[in-house]
């Protein structure tokens, strides 16, 4: 199918053939019949990318400030490639469209195929001529209302909730600064609201088109007329709210607004102008300053807008798809009207020039509609649909020892590849795949980049323009069918890890999973009679230090070790940003969960040995951790995850010591190890190197993966170590939730630091 993208990068425009969705649960398929271009909002992202990167950056200083941020945490090079793989990508365009119901998924029960809906979101209603939209992002389209009004849903729902914070009541009267798409449907809801509006825009035909839509009068900011219209239809009081739509870097609208605003007035802003406020004229009229929110209540909360969880109606009112309803009721009975402001209607086929020319400025437009082609048939299965994420429950884990279960099957048959080209196919290509994985693989020798999954089809079209993968889908059976594939990489989010996994070891593929393998002890049990069952052990989970050459060094410095050793491992893991995946613990797991089998994969590995003990405490009121570690022997480690830590202190430090030795690990950039040498003198080693070449092993773990499935020996790391940590990780939230050590079944023992046995000493 064709979607519009651009490459904020380049600042390139394009209709991009992309992969065709397929309807998930929760959710619906919907065929675009109409979408609306955001005149005001769409051409500023268009025009951010065609500045400088000198540019790119003055206009975004917060991200600026998270680049700094990753390069003292992750070193230049990761940075670098992923702000490079971000900047060079396409992104979608639109947010704003009516069209048909193709398909519905399953828990859906308020609409069917064949009805029309109006469709919300910036990843779901895009200029695209299919989308996937879940449930709280649509809303039916009342009989009789067009399919071309019926896509002004979106941008209207954004004028609504502006007038909403701006609590307007009968008789009362309001200015409007900016009389572009958003403006003049504020307009229009105020006028129907029964509130006498003033309008301010400096161009005139904007200004004569409010007034015929209702606005009492219009003018210019710099003009008599608004400020003589404003004293005359208040008595000299000031108008009740003051609604800035516009955009720009002028500080003129917050002026004005302070100016012409009554005593304690309220001022909402809907658009994105500079908000420079004038500390005096805000303070002396006691000025209520207002957010308005997009679309109203449950905008960027997952749980809203992909889960599908409704706010009950009794504590909000209006959520996003209520708002969406009522506009669309309003267009339906007349009382708001969007055909004057449709300035030009373009084939989708000319999305491209149609934008250019808005950008250029050749085409004055308030707003502009796509019109699709009638639908065409579906391609075959095979070239389409979605990868789909699997429902996967979350139980209270049982008694962790349950799921050691570990080399009591058959053993797998493995075989070496008659060729010496590996092909792999990717199932997730976010950013950690495309910072940390795919650099390593693309235009590798004895490597062949054949097929990328997602669940977004712009995704997999990145991926596949970037990494030269030979084919880029949605559909993730055509992937596990295909006999020509011998590797999967699991890089999703972690709640389809243990799933997708088990799917790919019973369709006979080896299986890189990005950590964590699973996030309950039923997923893990899953896993592990998955592999008894199909005799296909061939699994290795992302936990990548143990690779990390600066510890492999140090580990061979340290030595073999006799005694009990102490391991000290302190991992300063930060703050998420607002709105980060992590942060959806209900579907995602803890951080801990997904995150914290790194650590006790690194403290295994140094003790050469698995966990037979596990005991958690947590800080009250934030997610900071203590873990201790028991090993067999008498070794223990301390694993502390903080996340309340400065951020440039380093993120992670380690210590081991035994055997009058001591081992330590500066977040991967610096090592040293001491020793007590003959008649007490001291002898120390210390190896370093610069920031910007930290490396935590990745490139080393895809080498012995590599190696392994194109050889058919062992896997790099053994299947019952990756089942320990992964069984260890779940033991912390049971030892928080019991408030008492979990003890762990006994996997193997050895000498500890660097030495390995059996089939990793051999990787190694």
């Amino acid at each position: 199918m064709k979607q519009v993208v651009q490459n904020y990068k380049s600042g390139e425009l394009a209709l991009l053939d992309v992969p065709v969705p397929r309807s998930k649960p929760g959710g619906v398929l919907v065929r675009s019949a109409y979408s609306l271009i955001s005149t005001g909002t769409e051409l500023m992202k268009v025009s951010e990318a065609g500045m400088s990167m000198l540019g790119k950056a003055r206009s975004r200083p917060d991200q600026v400030a998270k680049v700094m941020q990753s390069v003292a945490t992750n070193g230049v090079p990761a940075t670098y490639r992923k702000v490079m793989g971000k900047l060079d990508s396409y992104t979608p365009l639109g947010y704003s469209l009516c069209g048909v119901v193709e398909q519905v998924g399953d828990g859906i029960d308020d609409v069917k195929v064949g009805d029309l809906v109006a469709c919300a979101g910036n990843e779901h209603a895009l200029h695209a001529e299919l989308n996937w939209v879940p449930k709280n992002l649509y809303a039916r389209v009342p009989d009789g209302l067009a399919p071309r009004h019926a896509a002004f849903g979106t941008v209207g729902s954004i004028a609504m909730q502006g007038v909403r914070r701006g609590e307007p009541q009968l008789g009362e009267v309001a200015l409007v600064i900016g009389l572009g798409l958003i403006g003049q449907l504020v307009v229009q809801l105020l006028n129907a609201s029964g509130v006498r509006v003033v309008g301010v825009d400096p161009d005139p035909a904007r200004c004569e088109l409010a007034e015929r839509l209702g606005a009492a009068t219009c003018g210019d900011p710099a003009s008599a007329a608004v400020e003589n219209a404003v004293a005359e239809l208040t008595e000299g009081h000031g108008v009740d709210q003051v609604y800035l739509a516009a955009g720009g870097d002028s500080n003129q609208p917050v002026e004005l607004a302070a100016r012409l605003s009554r005593d304690r007035g309220r001022v909402v802003d809907i658009g994105k102008c500079r908000l420079d406020l004038p500390w005096n004229a805000y303070y002396e009229k006691e000025l209520d300053v207002r957010f308005s929110r997009s679309y109203g209540p449950g905008r960027y909360d997952p749980a809203y807008e992909l889960e599908g969880r409704d706010y009950p109606i009794g504590y909000v009112r209006w959520t996003e798809r209520r708002n969406l309803a009522c506009f669309l009721d309003l267009l339906a009975r007349g009382r708001v009207d969007v055909e004057p402001l449709v300035s030009h209607t373009a084939d989708f086929g000319d999305a491209v020039e149609t934008y250019q020319r808005l950008k250029d400025g050749e085409l004055k437009a308030v707003a502009v509609l796509f019109k699709y082609p009638e639908a065409e048939e579906e391609q075959a299965a095979g070239e389409t649909g979605e990868a789909e994420a699997p429902a996967v429950s979350v139980a209270v884990p049982a008694a962790v020892s349950a799921v050691r279960r570990v080399g009591t099957g058959s053993t797998p048959a493995r075989s070496a590849k008659a060729s010496a080209s590996v092909r792999l196919a990717f199932a997730g290509a976010g950013n950690y795949a495309t910072s940390m994985l795919l650099p390593h693989l693309a235009q590798r020798d004895g490597v062949e980049l054949s097929t990328v999954v997602t669940t977004t089809a712009l995704s997999a079209a990145n991926a596949q323009r970037k990494f030269g993968f030979a084919k880029a889908t949605t559909d993730l059976d055509a992937v596990l069918d295909d006999p020509s594939i011998d590797a999967v990489f699991v890089v999703t989010r972690h709640s389809s890890h243990a799933e997708l996994t088990r799917r790919a070891l019973l369709a006979g593929k080896a299986v890189f999973v990005e950590k964590p393998l699973a996030l309950t002890e039923d997923e893990l049990t899953g896993v592990l009679t998955t592999v008894e069952e199909s005799g296909n052990d061939r699994l290795q989970v992302g936990f990548n230090r143990r690779f990390a050459p600066l510890l492999q060094e140090a580990g061979k410095r340290f030595g073999v070790r006799s005694g009990p050793a102490s391991v000290r491992y302190l991992v300063n893991a930060g703050r998420l940003d607002h709105g980060s995946w992590y942060l959806q613990q209900d579907s995602q797991g803890s951080r801990f969960a997904g995150e914290g089998g790194h650590f006790i994969d690194t403290a295994s590995w140094l003790l050469d040995a698995d966990p037979v003990s596990v005991y958690a405490l947590t800080t009250p009121g934030n997610e900071d951790l203590q873990v201790v570690l028991g090993y067999p022997g008498g070794s223990t480690a301390t694993i502390s995850y903080v996340t309340t830590g400065p951020a440039g202190f380093p993120k992670e430090t380690l210590d081991l010591v035994a055997d009058g030795r001591a081992l330590r690990l500066d977040d991967f950039v610096r090592a040293s190890v001491y020793a007590d040498g003959g008649a007490g003198g001291r002898k120390r080693w210390i190896s370093s190197r610069l920031p910007k070449a930290r490396d935590k092993g990745q490139r080393a773990q895809l080498d012995a993966f590599l190696d392994a499935v194109r050889t058919g020996g062992p896997m790099p790391v053994p299947l019952e170590s990756l089942a320990a940590t992964t069984a260890a990780t779940l033991a912390v939230r049971t030892s928080l939730v019991g408030g008492v050590p979990v003890t762990l079944a006994v996997a193997r023992t050895g000498t500890g630091t660097g030495t390995g046995t059996g089939a990793e000493a051999e990787a190694r």
